[in-house]
Parts: C-alpha cells; structure tokens; sequence
C-alpha cells in the first residue's frame, strides 16, 4: 500500500524517529543459545475510560498462521531459491529497515467500558460500515504517520478487534477508507473470514490483520517474540499472492527477477545456528522468531520492513533502547537474509487489471 516515496520520507525523518524513540532504559543481553534481551519497564498496558488495560497476549487462535510453529521438514517452495535470491537483491537494493513511528501500527487496548464512536466509512461497504456504527475509539487516538494512517484497536473484555486504514478526522468526526472488524480474535486463523455484502476486510494490501506479525512493545519487554513476523517488500507478484493473504497489490518494475507473490511464507534454515551469530539482541530475537515461526510478506513498502508497534498516545516507548543508537537499516544488514527459505503454498489469482 505504500510506494517508493515513503522511503524517502523516512529517511528524511530519521533523526526525528531516533529522538521520539529515543530511551535510557537498560538492555539485560544473556549470552548462550536460547538467550533473551529483556528492556526493563513496567507491564505493557494501555488507558482507556474505564482504567488500564495490560497486553492480554498472542492475538489469534494458538494454531493460528501466525502462532504455530514450523516443524523442521515444512516442505519447501520449488521457487525457494529464487525467491530468497530476490529478498536478497531487494535488501541491498533498498535497504531495510523496521517501521516503528511512520507506516506502523498503534494499538489501542481498550476496557470493556470505553465509550463507543461511529466511524464514517469513506466508500461503499455496508456491512463494514456497520461494524464501525459503535467502535470503542478512545477521542485522543492517532494513527501512524504516513499516508496508510492505520491504527488497531483491541477490546479484550468482547474478544473484538477493528483496524483502520486512512483514519482521519472530519470537523471533529472519524471516517476511514477501509478496514475490518474482528470478533472472537482468540479462536481466529490469522485473517479476515467475513465474507458477506462485502468480502474483503482488512486495512493492508494483503487482508493479513495489522496485528499479525506485528513486533510489540510486549515482546520487547519479554526478550522474545512467540510469533511470526510480518514483512513487506518494495517489489511483489501483480495480480497472484500466496495463502493466507487474500488479496495484492503487487507490481514489479524491475525486469527478469523473480516475482515474489504476496502471502509468501518464509523461515530460516532451521539448520543455521543463530546463537553462532552474535546479532545485537532485537536482531536475535528476530531471527529467533523467523526460524521458529515464519515471516510472511504482508504489504509493499519503500524497503524491505519488518513492523514494529507504534506506542499508542501516552504509551512509553522501548524502540530507541532496542535500536542501541542505530538506524534499524543497519542493525538489520545483519539479519541473515540469504539463509531464508520460502516455504510451499497455494497461490490465488487475480486481483486488479490485467497487464496492458
């Protein structure tokens, strides 16, 4: 959903990211295989009208595409080289990096007596719009900066979920471009089921949810991430993705690479011994991550992005202490890029115009 130009945005804020997310809080980094990075702060919670509310875990059903674990002998994809040869090529080409402040996801947890909004939807879709007739959207909310302006908000207490894509205010009224609503969030796949008057919920160019694969300020506090991480890539297959994404947006401007379809499961050789490594902590723990669950190609993007939550207003955030005092596009040239493996998958087609 984003585009080249974002890239640049980025890099034009960087300063600005690195003071917003700057903090003195300490690393604890055990050293062994298996070691944890913990930053230390108080319990993740966040504040709505009826009192804080702490992280209540993994979203999604435990065997969920983004919480199950990958066993060692997950068969492959026939294009698994050339894919991983494509990650490759996109990274050095247009760098990484980690969405934290802009193109991210704030996430607003939020009690079961927080007052309700009617959010305008901006387009035709009436179920859609009547999940957003009465969302718990506290008034001080914000979205990520960048054009996406996404945010997620997460009631516990009624296990529901709605997410925003191009949230705004109106002479003082929410409207939004598209989005989803989510209920029983515990028991779901990993993906948007609705399938009714409209049949294509979701505030990303995939439908995958904005919490999958999201790295919170919970897992930075844990020292590890018990999940699979979501990524997006600058260049993706037009027209076909790869299950669980539901649909692309997908285009390749770059002659006789290989197109890389959106949806696309990856992992780390389970075989590489990360601990071997020595990564700074955030970047183990990604690795970590990848290797035992996966990462899955969410959107497009400026760069090759993983996504970081977006401390919500009022929220503390860890990122800067994470970053060590880089830029996450070079702690992250040592991420392993070229040990990934793209795992099979079924592909689905087609979604927007033909080619001309």
């Amino acid at each position: 959903m984003t585009f080249r130009a974002a890239h640049i945005a980025r890099l034009l804020g960087l300063a600005l990211i690195a003071w917003l997310a700057s903090g003195s809080l300490p690393v604890a980094v055990a050293h062994g295989v298996g070691a944890k990075a913990r930053l230390a702060a108080r319990p993740h919670r966040a504040n709505g009208a009826g009192g804080a509310v702490a992280w209540p875990g993994r979203p999604f059903a435990p065997n969920s595409i983004w919480n199950r674990a990958l066993g060692a002998q997950a068969p492959l994809s026939p294009h698994s080289h050339a894919y991983v040869s494509e990650v490759v090529r996109q990274v050095n080409d247009y760098g990484p990096w980690l969405n934290t402040y802009a193109y991210s996801v704030p996430v607003y947890l939020v009690p079961a007596g927080q007052p309700t909004a009617h959010v305008t939807l901006d387009t035709w879709g009436p179920d859609l719009q009547d999940a957003f007739d009465a969302v718990p959207l506290p008034a001080h909310a914000q979205p990520a900066e960048g054009s996406d302006a996404q945010l997620t908000v997460w009631q516990p207490s009624t296990n529901t979920m709605w997410e925003f894509w191009k949230l705004h205010r109106v002479r003082g009224r929410w409207h939004a471009r598209w989005g989803g609503e989510m209920q029983n969030v515990s028991h779901n796949p990993g993906y948007f089921t609705h399938n009714a008057t409209t049949n294509d919920w979701g505030a990303t160019a995939t439908g995958l949810p904005l919490l999958g694969g999201l790295i919170t300020t919970a897992d930075l506090q844990r020292g590890y991430i018990n999940h699979a991480l979501a990524i997006s890539l600058v260049e993706t297959a037009p027209r076909v993705w790869a299950w669980p994404a539901q649909r692309t947006d997908g285009n390749v401007f770059t002659p006789d690479v290989a197109q890389i379809p959106e949806g696309t499961h990856f992992r780390l050789d389970p075989r590489l011994n990360v601990a071997a490594l020595h990564l700074t902590p955030l970047v183990r723990m990604l690795a970590n991550a990848a290797q035992r669950y996966g990462i899955i190609v969410r959107d497009k993007s400026g760069a090759v992005s993983f996504y970081g939550q977006d401390p919500a207003v009022g929220q503390p955030s860890l990122w800067g202490t994470a970053f060590q005092g880089q830029y996450p596009n070079n702690l992250l040239r040592s991420f392993p890029w070229s040990r990934l493996q793209a795992l099979a998958s079924t592909t689905s087609c087609c979604w927007g115009p033909p080619p001309s």
